[in-house]
């Protein structure tokens, strides 16, 4: 069954109830273009939809659909037929599918077990006492892992969400100031919007928040001490999880030693890891290869990209991580965005990381441009903090002054802000096509 909606109570609550009743849910990413969530729908073999009423076009001409502003009355004991015994699922049965966010090609669906979401949900023991009786705010759409799984986590650990309808900067300040929240969920591109609502945040009080978690996105240090600046109060959490393996997958470390600033964590109690192209033990860097309770049995209805990410029973996650000599863990970049500028290796996130350095870069974002001569070259979009107008200029002699020659951005863009994909993360492929374009018209800039 599909659920075709914005963030709402109901959707919480259809959500457990569909798999209550021993039915799958898919949560359809609403934002995607429609034929896009045609092949959702299909690939899916949706039977039945329930969709609110400003998205229900998407889906009422593909299978019966039921309105979302009826399910109160549908949820409601006093007028269903009877009382209703939950279905015994076995651990291995699938609970629900959710699709990528589809940044290369069509979205892959992911089926996900209800075995795997108990142990998933039962993982994090550290968790309970940070959110029972608390308030946690949750904006990221429900169609996503991140506000899903959050969701899920103060439910089961006994607290309150203070949740969104969608996200807006001042939105967000808002609610938290006002309903005097206790813990932030979101991803890094969020609460770099957040920070340039100057005005608001001067008007609010946010040293309610004593937890600020972001994940599903690459994170600076820097990055981190504006959250700090942002929440003063709050001890901040870089979160990481990949919807085929399990939304978590680092927390504290067992032996109580200080996480460094930016790190993901230490691997989780009943997970595997390993890094695939560096050695084994000591610090190393490589992809991660992950196992883990929660993990698919294969993405649906796609044999040759199971047969690409499913080496063996482990998934390659397709991200670049870096282990220190105390085992904890650091996000690099996506080996997909990887590319090459004369012969090197580029890694977008290790030069967004340097230009994040700057104190006068809020974000930035690093896509390569086809060059005759080197192949590729790295060029940036950068967002600049509030009151401040760097120069392209002085921001690659930053970047040459330090890192290395080749990954410095030949051309540098000064943006108000980053286009999002549906979930909230910056979308590449939008920038790589801007880019593109931009480079071809204005030509290099050389040092």
């Amino acid at each position: 069954m599909a659920i075709v909606a914005a963030n709402s109570a109901d959707y919480l609550l259809l959500y457990m109830a569909t798999m209550a009743a021993g039915l799958v849910s898919v949560c359809v990413n609403h934002k995607l273009p429609r034929e896009t969530v045609a092949h959702i729908m299909k690939d899916s073999a949706i039977k039945l939809a329930i969709a609110d009423a400003e998205r229900s076009a998407l889906v009422s001409a593909l299978v019966p659909t039921v309105p979302m502003e009826q399910i109160d009355t549908l949820l409601d004991p006093d007028t269903s037929e009877g009382p209703f015994e939950p279905i015994d699922m076995t651990p291995e049965e699938v609970a629900m599918v959710l699709y990528t966010s589809g940044s290369t090609g069509l979205p892959k669906g992911v089926p996900l077990t209800h075995g795997g979401y108990l142990w998933a949900t039962g993982a994090t023991p550290e968790q309970r006492p940070g959110i029972e009786g608390k308030k946690v705010i949750i904006a990221a759409p429900l169609f996503h892992m991140n506000g899903l799984f959050s969701a899920k986590m103060v439910m089961i650990n006994g607290g309150t969400i203070v949740l969104m309808t969608s996200f807006t900067g001042r939105g967000y300040i808002r609610a938290i100031d006002r309903q005097r929240v206790d813990m932030v969920t979101s991803v890094p591109t969020m609460l770099a919007l957040v920070m340039r609502e100057t005005e608001e945040l001067a008007k609010a009080d946010l040293g309610c928040v004593t937890t600020a978690v972001t994940g599903s996105a690459p994170s600076t240090p820097e990055f981190f001490e504006q959250m700090h600046r942002l929440f003063p109060n709050a001890e901040t959490a870089n979160s990481w999880g990949t919807t085929e393996s399990g939304p978590l997958g680092f927390g504290p470390h067992p032996e109580g030693i200080a996480k460094p600033m930016g790190a993901l964590g230490f691997p989780r109690k009943g997970l595997e890891v390993k890094f695939i192209g560096g050695a084994e033990t000591g610090p190393t860097q490589g992809v991660l290869h992950i196992r883990t309770p929660a993990l698919m049995t294969g993405y649906l209805n796609r044999e040759a990209d199971t047969k690409k990410r499913l080496i063996d029973g482990w998934y390659d996650t397709g991200d670049v991580m870096r282990r220190d000599d105390n085992g904890f863990v650091f996000f690099v970049g996506r080996a997909d965005d990887m590319f090459q500028c004369g012969g090197e290796n580029v890694y977008p996130g290790e030069v967004e990381k340097l230009l994040g350095q700057h104190p006068d870069v809020a974000q930035a974002c690093v896509v390569p441009v086809p060059d005759e001569i080197k192949y590729q070259l790295p060029v940036a979009f950068v967002v600049p903090r509030p009151g401040t107008r760097p120069t392209e200029d002085v921001l690659r002699r930053f970047a040459l002054d330090n890192g290395p020659a080749y990954a410095h951005p030949r051309a540098v863009w000064l943006v108000d802000e980053l286009p999002l994909a549906g979930t909230n993360k910056i979308d590449r492929k939008v920038l790589v096509d801007r880019a593109v374009a931009a480079y071809a018209r204005e030509g290099a800039r050389r040092v």
